[in-house]
């Protein structure tokens, strides 16, 4: 029987980061338990995507996997436009409106999920501590007195002081512990594509507020700089409606909803739909399991902070561990793992429904009152500020791995 230290379940861009950073600052021992393979960087764009904040890049580095992300395709954007297209209200976000130095010289990155994974996955197969279980997934998980059993169905069962549940949002280590979850229906689906502009994407991360949801434009690299990947999220029935249309069609309905911002706009990819569900496990711990990301909240993607949060998780427990790693275990340890990324996910499950809810088709007195409120805020450069600040993972209580070296 294998012992080691941490044993995580899910391979996944967090899963990974956060099996990475606990290297990083401490010498416990990893395994990782994921059967979904690494698969290969295709010259055809990946369709789900991430805006990596300034926090998260930092990480990145620290881990040593930025240099390897750099030489696939990552596109940096320095400037975001917002805009409302049921009223005048917009906004305009760029390098000027923060301090040089907390930025990094970007807003942000937009790069695709497949290229971060193999980063992480390839780094992490260089730590000798770093123990992969990819054949089979696991059948049951047992905690005893001073560990957790993990069973397999033919292979033999390993053991950890901790187990990290980092399975994404229909988290099989979330079910396997009974954690109750607290679930809400965004009554959104979000349609995800690549698409080429006629106009290019001028190193800009673009959204419209549409009556039925927002419409993202994140910029990908590319040679002429004319591609993005599109997040429409909308009624699940306009979504269905999108979906079935053939790709001329699409391409006049995404021209219609973008006003035109960005000339003649060409579908490149399959699209594809999934709902959008705000997801909050009611315990981030259960005795000695710990859930990260997506496992422990999902948020709505309109500002595409759920990557980023559930970076903050894996750097927050790297954290934790390291300064009590001779008692990984202790209650009071992920407890305050707990106390602390709970706070944090309620804050921006909160903001996100602010967002969404100010936003939704409204009487014409309150969306022009949005409208001034927006056109205001264009104007204040201190609340343009913290506003961005907030969008990079700049604050006040950060994990130490996410902070400016």
């Amino acid at each position: 029987m294998q012992k080691f230290d941490v044993l995580i379940v899910g391979g996944g861009m967090v899963g990974l980061t956060t099996a990475l950073a606990i290297r990083h600052q401490t010498t416990l021992s990893v395994a990782i338990v994921d059967t979904n393979p690494i698969t290969e960087i295709s010259e055809q764009h990946d369709v789900r995507v991430s805006a990596i904040n300034a926090a998260s890049k930092q990480l990145f580095v620290r881990l040593g996997v930025w240099d390897e992300i750099k030489t696939q395709r990552h596109q940096p954007y320095n400037a975001m436009h917002i805009w409302d297209s049921d009223g005048f209200g917009h906004l305009d976000f760029n390098l000027s409106d923060i301090n040089a130095r907390a930025h990094q010289g970007q807003l942000g990155w937009i790069i695709e999920n497949s290229i971060i994974r193999n980063a992480l996955w390839q780094q992490a197969q260089r730590d000798n501590d770093i123990h992969f279980f990819t054949t089979e997934k696991l059948t049951n998980i047992a905690q005893g007195e001073s560990e957790v059993f993990a069973m397999f169905s033919t292979q033999p069962p390993i053991t950890a002081k901790i187990v990290v549940g980092a399975d994404g949002a229909n988290s099989w280590v979330r079910e396997q512990t009974n954690i109750p979850l607290t679930f809400r229906d965004y009554d959104h689906h979000a349609i995800v594509a690549t698409v080429e502009c006629q106009q290019g994407h001028q190193n800009t991360a673009w959204q419209v507020f549409l009556p039925t949801g927002p419409l993202a434009f994140l910029p990908l690299a590319s040679a002429d700089n004319n591609v993005c990947s599109i997040v429409w999220s909308t009624s699940p029935d306009e979504a269905k409606r999108l979906i079935s249309l053939d790709d001329a069609s699409f391409n006049q309905e995404i021209c219609s909803a973008t006003d035109g911002k960005f000339g003649l706009v060409s579908v490149a990819s399959a699209r594809q739909s999934f709902p959008l569900r705000m997801r909050y496990a009611q315990d981030f711990v259960k005795e000695r399991v710990v859930l990260v990301g997506d496992a422990a909240h999902t948020i709505h993607p309109l500002a595409g902070q759920g990557v980023n949060l559930g970076i903050q998780d894996s750097a927050a427990l790297a954290q934790l561990l390291a300064e009590n790693s001779e008692q990984i275990y202790a209650a009071k340890v992920l407890n305050q793992y707990q106390r602390w990324r709970k706070s944090d996910a309620t804050d921006m499950i909160a903001a996100m429904e602010a967002i969404k809810q100010a936003f939704s088709p409204q009487q014409a007195p309150i969306k022009f009152a949005r409208g001034i409120g927006l056109s205001l805020v264009n104007k204040i450069k201190p609340a343009k500020a913290l506003m961005i600040k907030q969008a990079l993972g700049i604050k006040n209580d950060l994990p130490d791995l996410l902070l400016p070296q």
